[in-house]
């Protein structure tokens, strides 16, 4: 089946040139409306959960009170002078002794992969630099 060619959109031509329509959406006035009543519905809910509702209980918690997500403690490390590898030597060696944690070794790894990206991109520009100056100086 072909589309007509008239109900395809031109280029540079808005598929709704009015817009949306003026005023709130439901959802933003239906919100509102709850936005007002948040404290009596909280406290409603807080009667029900000390009288039994397991449903109540668990509602308030996972959205009043969420679990607490677990954070890995950072380990000052200190990074030794070196080339690209030996410090990452050092660092996997650090892990595998139990001085920082693998978390941290994994950040700290990709810190030394970005390092490494921006030396090698460095080291291009140079040589492109000293290329271009031998071709004009040929010239």
């Amino acid at each position: 089946m072909e589309k007509k060619a008239d109900t395809k959109f031109k280029p540079g031509q808005s598929g709704n040139p009015r817009g949306r329509k003026p005023g709130k959406l439901k959802s933003t006035i239906l919100r509102e409306q709850i936005a007002e009543h948040i404290p009596q519905i909280i406290t409603v809910m807080t009667e029900r959960a000390l009288g039994g509702d397991v449903a109540a209980s668990r509602l308030l918690l996972e959205r009043c009170a969420p679990a607490l997500k677990a954070i890995d403690p950072i380990e000052p490390f200190e990074i030794p002078d070196g080339n690209l590898v030996e410090r990452a030597e050092a660092i996997v060696k650090a892990t595998a002794a139990g001085l920082i944690i693998p978390q941290q070794a994994s950040q700290l790894l990709m810190g030394l992969n970005t390092v490494a990206g921006l030396t090698q991109s460095e080291e291009i520009e140079k040589r492109l630099a000293a290329l271009e100056e031998r071709l004009n100086a040929a010239k």
